[in-house]
């Protein structure tokens, strides 16, 4: 059953913004061809398909749910990635974290952390980063589980 609901859109610009977004981003599905750099417009940008963790957090427990988010981050100077190949593009991975730090070149780095071990390291001259939920949540019959 597809519904509607009330979207979000956050737009982050710091790194507690960050923590944030990666809270609401944790435990996403994301299918490898969805993942693109945009060298010549310093644009990275993902497709996200996105736990609604805020259900569970408003204490409203109600069916597990999913949406499609795109995740863009501006103002990128490179993108690195590791433990991700790029010809398994149907291959899906789950995005656990976002971290970021600034490094000695003055930008800040940000590790996008899979399952797997696998890493993407956006380099950006700032944080500039927006969270858009698109159409529809769907229903789905479990919530993520990790193992301690």
């Amino acid at each position: 059953m597809i519904k509607d609901i009330n979207r979000l859109k956050l737009i982050g610009n710091n790194v507690e913004d960050l923590k944030i977004i990666s809270a609401y981003c944790q435990d996403s599905i994301v299918k490898i061809k969805d993942i693109v750099y945009l060298k010549e417009n310093k644009i990275f940008i993902m497709m996200l398909s996105r736990f609604m963790w805020e259900d569970i957090e408003k204490g409203v427990f109600r069916n597990y749910k999913r949406i499609k988010s795109v995740l863009k981050f501006n103002f990128i100077e490179g993108v690195l990635a590791k433990n991700i190949n790029q010809q398994q593009e149907n291959r899906n991975i789950e995005l656990l974290a976002i971290k970021s730090n600034y490094n000695q070149d003055n930008l800040h780095d940000i590790n996008l952390i899979f399952s797997g071990n696998s890493i993407i390291l956006i380099k950006a001259e700032e944080i500039d980063v927006i969270l858009d939920d698109q159409e529809f949540f769907w229903e789905v019959k479990h919530s993520p589980k990790h193992k301690i």
